[in-house]
């Protein structure tokens, strides 16, 4: 095999140590080949880069921290500024209406009208984060504190232009890498692809994507060349896209289909595997991906030249 896979991780990986979680996607990675095809050959260390942002993330996206959000979110109206405040409620929305959780049920537990609804009426928005705890498969806080990461990224330069940095520094011009991004860094392979693929001959033969947000209404009409006039594509320096997720799984909210993200052109069209049973407890998490024996087979795959 010629060809390199570049893993691009999500968030809360600060402090830990780069090169035992790469050896950790690997295992996983491998784990679910075995479950495909137990003669299939293991895949190495040296064929996997791993551009790792976690601890920038972290440095620079302090003030609303995992130990924090509870407190400042379903306890009190946190310090964000409006346009935070919207991002999370149109997020939470969105989940609200994927989980059939009317108007009505959040208004008769505040007592608030539902005319007053609102980013900036916080009782309603703890109501609504705390409704969808009772109802969902995963903490309201955990899905707040994943899609404020990417509201990070896609919003404060500093931050976009380091991680950026990190990443396109894994990429090697004119050498044929599968891509295999998880949550936020979904965001961060799609937005760098449309970006400087082209540009920088990159040459993705498959972009995997796990776990994405991408289709969450926010995050969509907020990125960087995402909800464009003309619609998302396919970046031009792919060859295929294939998207996997846990239908369970409150971060990727929706498949990337014609229904929540639109392509134009149409083709190459995206493929979405929706029933990924990631065994991790948020139904989220890396190994619960990279395990399953049909996304494993399809990095495998993409790697054969």
């Amino acid at each position: 095999m010629s060809r390199e896979i570049i893993f691009i991780h999500g968030r809360s990986q600060q402090g830990k140590d780069s090169a035992e979680l790469k050896q950790e996607w690997i295992n996983s990675l491998n784990e679910g080949l075995g479950k495909s095809d137990p003669s299939l050959p293991a895949i190495t260390t040296d064929q996997v880069r791993f551009p790792f942002y976690g601890d920038t993330l972290d440095r620079l996206a302090k003030g609303f921290t995992d130990g924090d959000v509870p407190d400042v979110i379903l306890r009190g109206e946190p310090n964000l500024n409006s346009e935070t405040k919207r991002f999370l409620f149109d997020v939470l929305t969105d989940l609200q209406q994927q989980q059939h959780i009317p108007d009505t049920e959040i208004s008769a537990q505040t007592g608030i009208a539902v005319t007053e609804r609102g980013p900036l009426n916080w009782p309603w928005m703890r109501a609504l984060l705390q409704k969808l705890d009772q109802n969902g498969k995963m903490s309201a806080v955990t899905i707040a504190l994943a899609t404020y990461d990417v509201f990070q990224y896609l919003t404060n330069r500093t931050i976009r232009r380091r991680i950026d940095d990190g990443v396109i520094g894994a990429f090697t011009p004119g050498t044929d890498s599968v891509v295999v991004a998880h949550s936020l860094g979904t965001v961060v392979a799609y937005t760098l692809l449309m970006r400087e693929g082209t540009n920088r001959n990159w040459k993705v033969p498959e972009l995997i994507t796990v776990g994405s947000p991408l289709a969450v209404n926010a995050i969509r009409d907020r990125a960087p060349g995402i909800g464009d006039v003309g619609g998302n594509r396919t970046p031009p320096c792919v060859g295929s896209w294939f998207n996997a997720m846990d239908p369970h799984d409150a971060v990727a909210l929706h498949p990337l289909d014609a229904a929540h993200f639109v392509i134009n052109p149409p083709t190459p069209a995206i493929e979405n595997k929706t029933d990924v049973d990631n065994q991790t407890p948020n139904h989220h998490g890396i190994s619960g991906y990279l395990s399953d024996p049909v996304v494993a087979r399809r990095i495998y795959e993409a790697l054969q030249e």
